[in-house]
């Protein structure tokens, strides 16, 4: 019995000597230096980060998927404005920099506040909608409820609203609600933070600033928690995109998608580039589904937003 026993301390001694040193690595993290700005939006803030001039050409919005928030796009961001362009990134309720918002943070709540944030922040569009994974629910929603803002749309590996109709979608939806409780309650022991330097903190793999803001909200509780609160509305918000509408097929659509394996979710995945009437797709095969956000995937995110930026320049030639 001793045999077992010993072992057996040792490592319960190490689990809660690690919970520990996590905890403590929170509660005492200091403050990042903030890009962007906070935005108030009726008695709580948001963080929205614009960067590039104002000018005749369409703003990009970048929309980031579950458990993601403006850091996400640091890459692909920094890209689009070397090109002369205006982007801009923000935290949904709750997330990185953002106040948390009422729940449930379904579709409709998060397009709600997306909506007074650009008008609070004089950002009037027409936009670009970029959005990734999650966030290409939400952009769906927000071009259909904002039809006269709309120069373009362009999926990254990104969700819809009828993939939620298939068994196959049903059950990841409903196995990966089940892993984000569990993140947060992991993120709310601590577990995370000594984790937050290594490959897991940032797999997207952003530039510095985005890099150290992406790893910090890792091991962020509060932040863990409002991602799994979102997700817990998939199928929710999901219904409410296919309650809304489809998109008008004169606008222009990229889609892009990462890995080699292909089926019917890229089907799925790519319907919306083949329902407009200028539509394009791409498939970057070596890229994974968070690094084709990053350095090095990053241009094919770009290809796709210039896709529908020059489409929409030719339609109102």
């Amino acid at each position: 019995m001793r045999r077992i026993l010993k072992p057996l301390a040792a490592v319960i001694l190490a689990v809660l000597a690690y919970i520990a040193v996590g905890g403590a690595m929170v509660a005492t993290a200091g403050p990042l230096p903030m890009r962007g700005e906070m935005i108030d939006v009726g008695g709580r803030r948001m963080h929205l980060i614009c960067e590039g001039p104002k000018s005749a050409a369409p703003t990009v919005l970048f929309e980031a998927g579950a458990f993601g928030f403006s850091a996400d796009w640091g890459a692909v961001q920094q890209k689009v404005v070397a090109q002369g362009l205006r982007a801009c990134a923000y935290d949904r309720a709750g997330m990185g920099l953002s106040d948390p918002g009422p729940n449930p943070r379904d579709g409709l709540a998060i397009v709600g506040d997306l909506e007074t944030l650009l008008k609070a922040a004089h950002e009037d569009g027409p936009f670009i909608l970029v959005g990734h994974s999650m966030g290409g629910l939400y952009i769906r929603l927000f071009a259909v409820r904002n039809p006269d803002k709309v120069a373009g749309l362009v999926f990254v590996d990104a969700a819809t609203p009828e993939a939620t109709d298939t068994p196959e979608y049903q059950s990841f939806v409903k196995g990966f609600t089940r892993a984000t409780k569990l993140a947060a309650f992991g993120a709310g022991l601590g577990l995370y933070a000594p984790l937050g330097g290594t490959w897991l903190g940032d797999k997207i793999g952003l530039p510095p600033a985005a890099s150290a803001e992406k790893r910090r909200a890792f091991a962020s509780p509060a932040h863990n928690r409002c991602a799994a609160e979102e997700v817990s509305n998939w199928f929710k918000t999901a219904d409410e995109g296919k309650a809304a509408g489809k998109l008008d097929p004169a606008w222009p659509v990229a889609v892009v998608t990462a890995g080699a394996r292909m089926g019917g979710l890229r089907s799925i995945q790519s319907a919306p580039a083949r329902e407009s009437r200028q539509g394009s797709y791409e498939n970057v095969p070596t890229a994974s589904h968070t690094s084709l956000l990053g350095l090095k995937h990053g241009d094919a995110v770009v290809r796709g937003i210039d896709h529908v930026r020059d489409a929409g320049a030719r339609s109102a030639a």
